[in-house]
């Protein structure tokens, strides 16, 4: 990877840039039109939001507003918790691009295979979205469909219905943080995945041998981070609201990390916290 533009290609062919700009925690309004708007000035074409967010509104009047033609950017939303289910999903969906602003998603995915309000139907109500992000699918309003937070038995139960396979599977993965037998069953099933959270959600700072590799490379340590999980094959979703910050995570393409350093990265078991149980989660 040489570029924000460069992408991976996904299992239907669709292509994806290789660096998204996260929205997590972004309130709606000012702070999330701004961040998106000085982003997509900064060279990211893949902007990350989802319904759950709040700010789906802001991201798609900073994306109209941007002069940079719709097809030229890659957009990805999520179905939110409350929501699941065939009849819901449609209504969701059709919400979701009416918040953006735009006749189709390039990316849609169901957030959490498991929140409270399904629980005791969750392969039920997982196969009843799918079923809906098919059609759509099928019908261009959506150009590839995925899953975040499954684990390997909500993916072997989605794929007991489902006719498309996930494109994409968007989880936490930070330094120390690889979920390991995950990644590879997602990597035996060509399901590309994403990295949200990349830099710990800003624990990866005061971790020393992350400011010794900072200091190694003349580079800051979210821009090692970042590098980090590209040479991971992972895509991550840095977010920031601050202009420099959103710029600085972009530089990551004039360098790159010894295999040794990978796996020191790799290897920093516990810094970043660890990862929510999607099956107990109380939302």
């Amino acid at each position: 990877m040489n570029s924000l533009t460069d992408t991976y290609v996904l299992n239907n062919g669709v292509k994806i840039p290789c660096i998204g700009f996260g929205t997590w925690q972004t309130p709606e309004g000012e702070v999330a039109y701004d961040s998106v708007k000085i982003a997509l000035e900064c060279g990211y074409r893949h902007i990350d939001t989802a319904a759950m967010y709040g700010n789906e509104s802001s991201v798609g009047q900073a994306v109209k507003e941007s002069g940079i033609k719709r097809e030229d950017i890659f957009i990805t939303s999520k179905l939110g918790n409350t929501q699941h289910g065939y009849e819901e999903t449609k209504e969701a969906f059709l919400q979701t691009l009416d918040n953006l602003g735009t006749d189709y998603l390039d990316l849609y995915l169901i957030h959490w295979p498991n929140p409270i309000k399904s629980r005791d139907s969750w392969q039920t109500a997982n196969a009843g979205s799918w079923r809906a992000m098919e059609e759509f699918y099928e019908q261009g309003k959506i150009r590839a469909l995925g899953i975040s937070n499954f684990l390997p038995h909500h993916i072997d139960a989605l794929l007991e219905t489902a006719k498309i396979k996930p494109a994409v599977n968007q989880i936490r993965l930070c330094p120390g943080l690889t979920q390991d037998d995950l990644s590879a069953y997602c990597k035996g099933l060509d399901i590309l995945l994403e990295a949200y959270s990349p830099l710990g959600t800003g624990k990866i700072f005061s971790v020393k041998e992350m400011q010794e590799l900072a200091a190694k490379y003349g580079k800051s340590i979210a821009q090692i981070g970042i590098r980090w999980s590209l040479q991971m094959g992972y895509l991550p979703l840095p977010k920031s609201v601050t202009p420099s910050r959103i710029k600085e995570n972009a530089e990551v393409f004039d360098f790159t990390l010894t295999e040794e350093d990978i796996r020191v990265i790799a290897g920093l078991t516990d810094c970043c916290g660890g990862v929510t149980d999607p099956d107990h989660t109380n939302f």
